[in-house]
């Protein structure tokens, strides 16, 4: 059995939709480090979350912020990668391999859609990572995973690498070495059981979509 942890060393809040249910409040609530992106430290401080780091090219930071936390800013000015990398990015700088994302999706379409895919490439970096709303997780893989379940939970596969074949086991409507060619195309299964199988044959990266039960 190989899922992902429910005690993260780290959370990033990104400046999407904040999460507004308990069980999502609570992972940040136990997560070891806050880091918030810029944009994001009004939303944090707003739910009662203090950032030990706050990241990003700054320009979206208040100044009673900039004054406040002065001691916890990272100014990071490139603009080739977007707010959530340059956390990412400091984050694994700082040692932790065990990371929640929150607030990277809602609000703009096009935010959700980029920091979606790119957990493909954050993947790389850790030995977890997970992007969690208030409505469901997302994994990135790259290999053959079980992933823990409950019988009926909703189940989404999205191939970032539509050359890649895939195959299910423990899900409502099996599949069997497809790859997909569009994001609708591994939507909407359901587990059967307490844990499915996704085997990836040969390379590729998939993001995996489980809704909150």
């Amino acid at each position: 059995m190989s899922d992902f942890n429910t005690k993260y060393e780290a959370v990033i809040i990104a400046d999407g939709l904040f999460p507004q249910s308990e069980s999502v409040l609570e992972l940040i609530r136990d997560a070891g480090v806050v880091v918030c992106c810029d944009g994001a430290t009004r939303k944090a401080l707003a739910n009662g979350f203090t950032p030990d780091y706050i990241v990003g090219d700054l320009d979206s930071l208040e100044e009673k912020f900039k004054v406040q936390f002065a001691d916890r800013l990272y100014r990071f000015p490139e603009q080739d990668t977007n707010d959530l990398t340059k956390a990412v990015r400091f984050t694994r700088s700082k040692g932790i391999k065990n990371l929640l994302i929150v607030g990277a999706t809602g609000l703009r379409e096009d935010h959700t859609l980029g920091n979606i895919s790119l957990l493909a490439q954050y993947a790389e970096l850790f030995d977890s990572v997970e992007m969690v709303s208030d409505y469901g997780t997302f994994i990135a893989i790259n290999q053959t995973i079980e992933l823990q379940s409950f019988p009926g939970q909703q189940v989404s596969i999205f191939a970032l690498t539509p050359d890649c074949l895939i195959s299910t086991k423990g899900l409502k409507y099996p599949v069997e070495k497809r790859s997909f060619s569009f994001w609708w195309e591994g939507t909407l299964n359901e587990s059967l059981g307490d844990s499915f199988t996704i085997e990836v044959h040969g390379s590729g990266r998939l993001i995996i979509y489980k809704v909150t039960g």
